[in-house]
């Protein structure tokens, strides 16, 4: 190493030292809130006697929407891990939430959608997160702004993690 790389490395590694306790805090309030949202649906599905499902399955309706997909699509938009996604589907198709079927295209693609059942799941949920906007500002002090600044980062974020394992960085 030159002796003018040394004072830029140290800057450098002066200057992750201060990131650090951001990017921790950062990680466990990422984890922290999506096990939060998983409470604050599973208490709707108890306000609403739902007791079928569980809040994981859930919020798994709320991601198919009005869509048709296959497991593999839920599972690479970042929503479920792969043996979730099978468990889980298995179980809304068993409970009639889920249609299934297999692909015209790809005989080894299963193609699921929601059923009159999970679309009430769904709308649900959609009730949920409209009365959230009705006094996410008013009450949890969080604007237009705040969520626009928060979801830029976050997608930052989640773009560098992507490079990092499809790069091996």
């Amino acid at each position: 190493m030159t002796a003018l790389a040394k004072p830029q490395v140290a800057e450098a590694l002066s200057g992750a030292s201060s990131v650090r306790k951001h990017y921790l805090e950062s990680l466990n309030l990422v984890e922290r809130l999506h096990r939060q949202l998983l409470d604050v649906i599973k208490d709707e599905l108890d306000r609403r006697d739902e007791r079928e499902i569980n809040s994981v399955q859930a919020l798994l309706l709320f991601n198919v929407g009005d869509q048709e997909l296959t497991a593999g699509e839920l599972r690479t938009r970042g929503h479920y891990l792969g043996s979730n996604v099978s468990y889980n589907l298995k179980k809304l198709v068993e409970g009639g939430y889920i249609h299934h079927e297999r692909s015209e295209s790809d005989r080894r693609s299963v193609l699921v959608r929601l059923t009159r059942k999970g679309e009430a799941v769904r709308d649900m949920l959609r009730e949920l997160f409209d009365r959230h906007l009705g006094s996410l500002e008013a009450v949890g002090n969080v604007g237009a702004d705040h969520l626009e600044s928060l979801n830029t980062t976050l997608k930052r974020v989640e773009r560098f993690w992507i490079d990092q394992v499809r790069f091996r960085l």
